[in-house]
């Protein structure tokens, strides 16, 4: 009997409107990196900033970065202006927290007008705050080069 109760409870909970689907998830990740891209091209590092939950992190090659609008301000002085992002996949961790993988391009120029061109890889864990999808940790690094023959 306890077994019949135990599980009732958790097909009830797996058929919970709580648990979005994976393609849900994914579109809500495609929101952020949509937010994300408009923008670093606008060169918004606020907004940017704004897409972060509370003590929210972003981690690259020079470390973690807890002020994410100093950091763009920074990015944007170097000289980059656009940014292109994908969302290759998003799984749920729980009903408040997904893992998310895809990839970035950024461009512009370097004080000296040189073109720059830097293609990479992200990692994210978002979690739900106040109803809403943000970004807890985000991890850049670059796309290792092809392999010589």
């Amino acid at each position: 009997m306890r077994r019949a109760y135990a599980l009732c409870f958790v097909v009830a909970a797996f058929d919970s409107p709580c648990f979005a689907t994976d393609a849900d998830l994914k579109q809500e990740v495609e929101k952020i990196g949509t937010a994300y891209a408009d923008n670093f091209n606008k060169q918004n590092a606020a907004g940017i900033a704004a897409l972060y939950a509370t003590g929210g992190m972003m981690i690259n090659g020079a470390g973690p970065h807890t002020n994410i609008a100093e950091t763009y301000a920074g990015v944007f002085k170097a000289g980059f202006n656009h940014n292109e992002i994908t969302v290759d996949q998003v799984s749920p961790l729980g009903p408040d927290t997904l893992i998310a993988v895809g990839q970035f391009h950024l461009t512009g120029k370097n004080a000296s007008g040189e073109p720059m061109d830097f293609k990479g890889l992200w990692t994210a864990t978002d979690v739900r705050e106040g109803g809403v999808w943000k970004i807890r940790a985000l991890a850049a690094f670059p796309k290792a080069p092809p392999p010589k023959d």
